[in-house]
């Protein structure tokens, strides 16, 4: 009987450890001024007052510890809905980065070389070719044979001459369409892996290594994931990535009961915020988190909490490891952090992150080595070692007129005080 309550014991605390909350600090023991902190609330305040964003949500970390946690404004507007800080976004290619950390878990696990070619272990991948001409009239094309094969590096790297369905060059999205090939949000009753396979049969808009091309590469790797795991690519993240970091409101399809957290979606048409009611992009239906689906999209397809992402940054910021959790190790974290892309392409990206470097045009106030990315509808994140400070800001838009990123980044760094 004691050996049976040990158990139950056991099993209760490993449960509340995974679904614990990141803990809490206070500002000034963490270098931060809260009164420097306390202007962000204008500033977002005023958006939403003139009805430039609908809401938002925010958190920093700094030292593990979350520094600063609101919500604002609302995530319905119509309904007066105020938005809470633990409800449910559409994250889109916030999704890339998890479905890398995927990757390099299976690479730790000694089930590929980088520089190999997709081709062997998805063999339609052979033997690619590069498109030379396509006829606008009927969409027929004419192609040469690829200089080399794709390698998984360059699937990373977006470098590997796929583009972007919906989303790409205006031949690619042509292409792609005509094809059946999905931009990787809503589509429901499709499947991953006949997509890819056909994916795999169209041509490249460049030669593989030659151009960045931000593209369905991560799509191609969520199903390489599927084939080396053998498992579906909800099934490794719900295993693998979310039960261990405590992510419990992270999906590709929310259950039911979790339905009234999604949050509206917004544009901005004639001057005007409006929700979206009908398809967005690519025929896109806006409800398809909430859709009964079995299309895995790894470089889109994700909905989540802000404090989930939060978790998942914070594990690289912790060189691989997260509430007593190691999913890499800190030699792994340290290749995903270092730059990829070789001269004569400018881009500065690692393995799953665009990067902060000492090359980068880009010149953000964050600290050489920091990593950030972020989705379609306007959810925005960093992470910066250096500082140990993580930083995400979600709103609820389709485009925006504001680059709500980069001036929350602004906000956080100016109140550093150490």
């Amino acid at each position: 009987m004691r050996y049976l309550f040990t158990l139950i014991f056991f099993a209760f605390a490993i449960s509340h450890l995974l679904g614990q909350s990141i803990p809490v600090g206070k500002p000034a023991e963490n270098g931060m001024s809260a009164e420097r902190l306390n202007r962000i609330d204008p500033w977002i305040n005023e958006l939403v007052a003139k009805k430039q964003i609908p809401g938002a949500v925010v958190l920093i970390l700094r030292n593990g510890k979350v520094i600063l946690y609101k919500a604002y404004g609302y995530s319905d507007v119509e309904k007066q809905t105020l938005m809470k800080k633990d409800d449910i976004f559409r994250m889109a290619s916030q999704s890339k980065a998890i479905t890398s950390l995927a990757v390099m878990m299976l690479y730790e696990e000694g089930k590929f070389m980088l520089d190999e070619p997709v081709s062997r272990y998805i063999p339609e991948f052979r033997n690619p070719k590069v498109l030379v001409n396509l006829n606008w009239k009927d969409t027929t094309y004419t192609t040469t044979p690829a200089k080399s094969e794709i390698t998984i590096r360059q699937l990373l790297t977006h470098t590997s001459g796929i583009d972007y369905a919906g989303i790409g060059s205006q031949e690619f999205k042509a292409i792609y369409a005509k094809a059946g090939v999905p931009s990787g949000i809503g589509n429901d009753n499709m499947v991953l892996g006949d997509k890819m396979k056909i994916l795999a049969g169209l041509p490249l808009k460049s030669n593989p290594g030659e151009q960045y091309t931000y593209s369905l590469s991560l799509d191609v790797l969520g199903y390489l994931v599927e084939v080396l795991s053998k498992m579906s690519l909800d099934q490794f993240f719900r295993e693998r990535i979310f039960k261990p970091l405590g992510m419990n409101d992270t999906y590709f399809y929310m259950p039911k009961e979790k339905h009234s957290r999604l949050v509206g979606l917004y544009q901005v048409k004639n001057g005007v915020v409006e929700k979206i009611l009908g398809p967005a992009f690519d025929g896109v239906n806006v409800n398809y988190p909430t859709l009964a689906g079995k299309y895995y999209s790894g470089g889109a397809g994700l909905s989540g909490s802000i404090e989930d992402y939060a978790k998942f940054l914070q594990l690289f910021i912790n060189k691989g490891e997260f509430n007593g959790v190691r999913l890499l190790s800190r030699k792994t974290v340290e290749l995903m952090m270092t730059n990829q892309i070789q001269p004569p392409m400018t881009q500065q990206y690692g393995l799953g992150f665009g990067l902060e470097t000492e090359k980068n045009d880009y010149q953000s106030i964050s600290s050489i080595g920091s990593f950030r990315w972020g989705g379609a509808f306007n959810t925005q994140y960093w992470g910066d070692s250096r500082e140990k400070l993580v930083g995400l800001i979600y709103t609820n838009m389709l485009g925006t007129q504001v680059n709500t990123g980069e001036l929350f980044k602004t906000f956080t760094y100016q109140a550093i005080t150490d």
